[in-house]
C-alpha cells in the first residue's frame, strides 16, 4: 500500500468531478468545484471520518471491498480502478472473471434516469444496480447469494422468478434465458457461466432440454412484452437494451406507450414502491 500516493489519487479524483457528474444537486453556496469528502463517503456507503483518514494518509489499509466501493462511488473507468488497487496494495481485479463494477457511463446513464424502470446486468445475469422504480416493478434483484444471484438460476429454480410473466410466455423467457447464458459460456467457457450451467444441469431436467437445442439467436429485446406486478396487474413494456462493449455489462430500460393503461399503471409505480 502507498498511503501518500492512494490519498493523492483519491482527492484528485473527488476534485475532479462535479456534482451533476454523480447525480448530486450542485447547490448556491458551493464555491468550488468538485466533490466534498463528504459527499464521496456517501456515495461509497462509507463514513466520512473514514474516508476522511484515507485522504489524511492516517486511517488502515483498506479492503479490497472497500476499495471497490471507492472505484463504484468516484465512477472510476477500468484503468482508473485497478490503479486504485494497485495503489492499496492489492492486485488489480482481473477483468474477464469480475463483472461487478458498474462502469462511470452505465451509472450516468442510470442516474439520468432515475424516474424510470433501469436495471443494469453483468454478462452472466447478475443485477448490479437498479432504479427505485425498477425495484418497485419487480423487487430487489441485487439482494441474492450464491447461484440466485444469476436470473437464468433463478428462472428455473424459483417459482417466485417466473411470477413476473404471465405463464403463456414462460416457455419463450426459458429459450430467451439459456440464449443468453450460452452466450456467457460461449465467450469463457471455464468460467463463472460454466458452473451456471453444470448447476442447472443438475437441476432442471427443463433447462436440460432446452440447452440441448443450441440455440443462440431467440430474438426479443424490442418486442413488446408483457409483466406481471402483484398490485397493478400486467403491463405491457418495451425493454430497451444498451451493451458496454468492454464490461460485457448491459442496460435494460422499461418504458410504456404514452397514453396506454399499462404508461399510468407505471406511474403508479413510486406510490406503490413507497
Amino acid at each position: 500500500m502507498d498511503q501518500v500516493l492512494l490519498a493523492d489519487f483519491l482527492r484528485a479524483r473527488r476534485e475532479a468531478l462535479q456534482p451533476e457528474d454523480v447525480g448530486l444537486p450542485r447547490g448556491s453556496r458551493r464555491r468550488t468545484g468538485g466533490l466534498r469528502r463528504e459527499e464521496v463517503a456517501a456515495l461509497a456507503g462509507m463514513s466520512a471520518d473514514y474516508y476522511g483518514r484515507i485522504e489524511q494518509q492516517r486511517g488502515p489499509m483498506p479492503s479490497e471491498q472497500i476499495l471497490a466501493s471507492l472505484a463504484r462511488g468516484l465512477h472510476l473507468s477500468l484503468k482508473e480502478r485497478d490503479h486504485l488497487f494497485e495503489l492499496g496494495g492489492y492486485p488489480a481485479p482481473r477483468r474477464v472473471l469480475r463483472g461487478d463494477h458498474v462502469s462511470p457511463a452505465l451509472l450516468r446513464v442510470a442516474e439520468r434516469l432515475s424516474d424510470t424502470p433501469v436495471m443494469v446486468f453483468s454478462r452472466f445475469g447478475e443485477t448490479l444496480l437498479q432504479t427505485a422504480p425498477a425495484v418497485a416493478l419487480f423487487g430487489d434483484y441485487t439482494h441474492f447469494t450464491g447461484m440466485s444471484r444469476y436470473l437464468a438460476y433463478r428462472w428455473f429454480t424459483d417459482p417466485a422468478q417466473r411470477a413476473v410473466y404471465p405463464s403463456e410466455d414462460h416457455a419463450l423467457r426459458g429459450r430467451v434465458f439459456t440464449a443468453e447464458l450460452r452466450a456467457a459460456y460461449t465467450a469463457d467457457p471455464q468460467g463463472r457461466a460454466s458452473e451456471i450451467v453444470d448447476a442447472l444441469l443438475k437441476t432442471s431436467p427443463e433447462f436440460s432440454e432446452i440447452w440441448r437445442r443450441h440455440e443462440v439467436d431467440v430474438t426479443h429485446h424490442h418486442d413488446l412484452k408483457r409483466y406481471l406486478h402483484p398490485e397493478l396487474g400486467e403491463l405491457e413494456m418495451h425493454a430497451e437494451l444498451l451493451i458496454h462493449p468492454e464490461q460485457s455489462q448491459t442496460v435494460l430500460v422499461f418504458a410504456t406507450t404514452p397514453g396506454s393503461a399499462s404508461h399510468e399503471k407505471l406511474q403508479l409505480l413510486a406510490a406503490v414502491g413507497g
